[in-house]
C-alpha cells in the first residue's frame, strides 16, 4: 500500500465515521447510552483521545522505541479511556469538534511526512496507525448507526432537526 492508498482508507473510514452521526440535533449528540452510557459527542471525544495517542507515539516508534504500555501506564486500555472520558467530560460540543478537526489534520500531516518505507510495508508505524484510527473509527461507526436505527424503529429519531435547522420527514 502505498501512502495515497493509506491515506485514502483512512479517509474512507474518516468520513463514515463523521456520516454515522451527520444531521443529528446537538440535544441528540449528548444524549447518554449510545455505547455504554457515553454520548456520541463522548464517542467523538473518545475516538479524537486515540488520534491524539497516535501523535503521541508514532514519533517514538518511528525512532525504534517502543511506547508504554497501557497495562503498566493506566492498568490497562479501560482503565485508560476512563480517565480520558471524565478529563474530556466538560468540553463543550463545539469544543470536542474543533479538537476532533484540529487533531484528525495533525494524522494526516504525519502521514504524509512519515518516511515511505514506514507507509508502504506493515511496520509497527503502521500497525499502531490502524489500530488508533481507521480501524478504530468503524466500530464507533457500527454504534452510532445502531443507536440510531434503534431509536429511528422507535420512533424517537427525526434526521436534519435541531435549535437551527428545519426538521425534513
Amino acid at each position: 500500500m502505498d501512502r495515497r492508498q493509506l491515506l485514502k482508507r483512512l479517509d474512507t473510514a474518516w468520513l463514515a465515521f463523521k456520516a454515522s452521526y451527520a444531521g443529528l440535533s446537538d440535544a441528540q449528540l449528548m444524549e447518554p447510552d449510545v455505547t455504554g452510557a457515553w454520548s456520541i459527542r463522548d464517542i467523538i471525544a473518545h475516538v479524537t483521545t486515540w488520534e491524539e495517542e497516535a501523535l503521541n507515539h508514532l514519533p517514538a516508534v518511528l525512532a525504534g522505541r517502543r511506547p508504554p504500555r497501557y497495562s503498566d501506564t493506566h492498568g490497562g486500555i479501560d482503565a485508560f479511556n476512563a480517565v480520558m472520558t471524565t478529563k474530556k467530560e466538560g468540553l463543550s460540543l463545539s469544543e470536542v469538534f474543533r479538537r476532533q478537526e484540529e487533531t484528525h489534520r495533525r494524522v494526516i500531516d504525519m502521514i504524509e511526512r512519515a518516511p515511505e518505507d514506514q507507509v508502504m510495508r506493515d511496520t509497527r508505524f503502521r500497525r499502531r496507525l490502524r489500530l488508533d484510527t481507521y480501524n478504530h473509527y468503524p466500530k464507533h461507526t457500527k454504534a452510532i448507526r445502531r443507536w440510531r436505527e434503534q431509536r429511528q424503529a422507535s420512533g424517537d429519531e427525526r434526521p436534519n432537526c435541531g435549535p437551527r435547522r428545519a426538521c425534513h420527514p
